[in-house]
C-alpha cells in the first residue's frame, strides 16, 4: 500500500516586517513541520504586491493581483493554514486584514445560498488552522479582560465562516519586555506545536466525530417523549398498578431506541431534501451531518442497523420482564414504535403520504402516555391518558407544522407531503395558530376536570406562553414570505409543548 500523501501546511506571516520576532516564529513553525515530515509553503505578506483596500462594490469584483492569485492557489492546496502575526489594538495588523479582505472572496472562500443571512456554503471546509499571535498584553488579560477580540474574529467570524475548523491558538506575551531566554523558549514551543500537529489533528477529528454523532441523534427532541411516557407510568401507579422499575426502564429503552432509529432514518432517507434545503436550522431540516460529510455514510448505515437490532432486542426484553399475563403488551409497544419509525423509513414513509404531522403528534402524546400506563397496568383502557394527551398532541402539531415551513421548497422538490407542502406556508402557519390555541383550550379543559390537581395553576402560565406563541405566529403571517428560517419561533413552540407534559408530571410525581 502506498504511503499517504504528507499533510500540506501553509505558513502565512502577517507582520509587516519579515525580520520581526513573528518572522522567527513563522520559521520555527515551518522547521518543526518539515521535521514532522509535512510539506510546507510560506507566504510573507510584507513582500507581496497587492492593494489591501476593496474599492469596487464587492471584493469579488476587484481583479486579483498575481500575488493574490497565487495566495488563493496555495490556500486551496493547503490542508492546514498557520497565521503568525502580532495583536495590534486587540486584533491584527492592517496588512493581514487587507489580505483577508482581498483573498477570502465570495465564490472562493464562501458562497451565499438562499435568502437567509445564516444560509451560506463554506467553500474552504476540510482545512484546519493555527494562530500564533504575539502581544504586549499578558495573554490572561487579553483572554479574560478584553475577551480576545482578535482571536474571536479570526477563529469564528473569518476562518470558521469559510469552513476552516478547528483553529488552534497560541498566544505569546508580553513580548516587548521578554528576555532572550524566554523568546527562545517560545520559539522551541512553536516548533514543538508543529511537530505534534498530526497527533493534535487526529484528536480533533475524534472530537469532531463524537460531536457529529451527538448532532445526528438530535437529543433536543427526546425529553418530551420521556416526560409523556413517565406521566403514563405514574398515572397507572396512581390508579393502583404496582409500579415496576424493570418494566419502566425497559419500556423507555424501547421508546428511546425507536426515537434513535427514527432520527437516523430521517437523516438517511431525507438526504434528498436536506441537500436542497437552504433554510435548515437546529429545529428543522435535519442535522445535515450526512449532507455535509461530517460522518461517513457507511457508519450511519451501520448505526441504523444497530439501532434496529437494539430495538428488537429491547422489545424482546420488555416481553420477558412483563408479568406473564400482560406480555402481549410488548406487541402493542412494538406496533407503536413501528409507526414512529415509519415517519420517513419505508415501507410506511408516512410523511411522504401526508400523514407525517399526525404520526409525530400521536406518537409523542397519546401513544407515549399510553405505553407508560399500559405496560405498568396491563390495560390500554385509560381515559385520563387520552385526555392528558390531547393538549400535548395539539401543541406537537403546532411545533411540527411550523418546523416544516422553512423546509417547504426542498420538501416539495422531493414530493414530501408535509402540511406546508399541502397547504402552502401561509395556511400551514394559520393551522399552527389554530393548534396553538387548541392546545391552550385543551389544557384549560383538563384543569377544569381536575386532572392537573395541585399543579393546575401552572396551566395559566402555559396559556400565557400560548399567547406569546400565537402572537409570534401572527407576526409570521404578516410577512410577505413566511417560508424562511425561524429558530426563535421554533424554540418558543417547543417550549410551549413542554408545559403540557410538565404539568401532569408535577401533579403525579
Amino acid at each position: 500500500m502506498a504511503d499517504a500523501e504528507p499533510m500540506k501546511v501553509l505558513v502565512i506571516l502577517g507582520h509587516p516586517r519579515p525580520d520581526s520576532f513573528c518572522g522567527a516564529l513563522a520559521e520555527a513553525y515551518a522547521e518543526g513541520a518539515r521535521t514532522a515530515g509535512l510539506t510546507v509553503e510560506r507566504m510573507d505578506l510584507a513582500t507581496m504586491a497587492f492593494d489591501p483596500s476593496v474599492h469596487l462594490p464587492g471584493p469579488e469584483d476587484q481583479p486579483l493581483e498575481p500575488d493574490l492569485q497565487r495566495a488563493q492557489g496555495l490556500i486551496r492546496w493547503a490542508d492546514h493554514l498557520v497565521f503568525v502575526y502580532p495583536a495590534w489594538w486587540g486584533t491584527m495588523p492592517a496588512l493581514l486584514k487587507g489580505f483577508l479582505d482581498r483573498t477570502l472572496t465570495p465564490g472562493f472562500a464562501f458562497r451565499f445560498a438562499g435568502g437567509h443571512p445564516t444560509a451560506w456554503e463554506k467553500r474552504l471546509a476540510g482545512r484546519t488552522a493555527h494562530l500564533v499571535v504575539t502581544m504586549d498584553t499578558p495573554p490572561w488579560v487579553y483572554r479574560w479582560i478584553t475577551r480576545q477580540p482578535g482571536h474571536q474574529a479570526m477563529r469564528r467570524a473569518t476562518l470558521g465562516f469559510c469552513g476552516i475548523q478547528p483553529t488552534f491558538i497560541t498566544s505569546l506575551g508580553p513580548v516587548r519586555t521578554a528576555p532572550p531566554e524566554r523568546r527562545q523558549r517560545w520559539l522551541a514551543s512553536v516548533r514543538a506545536e508543529a511537530l505534534r500537529l498530526p497527533r493534535r489533528l487526529a484528536a480533533a477529528r475524534r472530537r469532531a466525530r463524537a460531536a457529529a454523532w451527538l448532532r445526528i441523534l438530535r437529543l433536543q427532541f427526546y425529553p418530551m417523549t420521556w416526560v409523556a411516557y413517565t406521566v403514563g407510568a405514574l398515572l397507572a401507579a396512581r390508579d393502583g398498578a404496582a409500579f415496576s422499575r424493570p418494566v419502566y426502564w425497559t419500556g423507555y429503552l424501547c421508546i428511546f431506541l425507536a426515537e434513535v432509529l427514527t432520527v437516523l432514518g430521517n437523516e438517511w432517507y431525507d438526504q434528498g431534501t436536506d441537500r436542497l434545503n437552504r433554510q435548515a436550522g437546529p429545529f428543522n431540516g435535519g442535522s445535515r451531518v450526512l449532507v455535509e460529510g461530517a460522518l461517513p455514510a457507511p457508519a450511519v448505515r451501520r448505526a441504523l442497523g444497530l439501532a434496529a437490532a437494539g430495538l428488537v432486542a429491547s422489545l424482546a426484553m420488555l416481553a420477558w420482564v412483563l408479568p406473564a399475563g400482560t406480555r402481549h403488551q410488548a406487541l402493542v409497544v412494538a406496533a407503536i414504535c413501528t409507526v414512529a419509525v415509519g415517519y420517513t423509513v419505508p415501507p410506511l414513509k408516512l410523511v411522504y403520504r401526508g400523514l407525517g404531522e399526525l404520526d409525530v403528534g400521536f406518537t409523542h402524546s397519546f401513544a407515549a402516555i399510553l405505553c407508560g400506563a399500559a405496560i405498568q397496568s396491563g390495560s390500554w383502557r385509560h381515559a385520563t391518558a387520552w385526555l392528558l394527551g390531547l393538549p400535548i398532541f395539539l401543541a406537537t402539531l403546532a411545533a411540527i407544522t411550523l418546523s416544516g415551513i422553512p423546509d417547504l421548497e426542498a420538501d416539495r422538490a422531493v414530493a414530501k407531503r408535509t402540511l406546508p407542502v399541502l397547504l402552502g406556508s401561509r395556511r400551514a402557519a394559520q393551522a399552527a395558530l389554530g393548534f396553538t390555541v387548541g392546545a391552550a383550550a385543551a389544557g384549560l379543559f383538563c384543569q377544569g376536570l381536575g386532572l392537573y390537581g395541585h399543579a393546575g395553576w401552572v396551566t395559566l402560565l402555559a396559556a400565557g406562553h400560548g399567547l406569546l406563541l400565537a402572537g409570534a405566529i401572527r407576526n409570521l403571517l404578516r410577512r410577505d414570505t413566511p417560508a424562511s428560517r425561524m429558530d426563535g419561533l421554533m424554540a418558543l413552540a417547543l417550549a410551549y409543548l413542554f408545559w403540557f407534559g410538565l404539568i401532569p408530571f408535577i401533579h403525579l410525581a
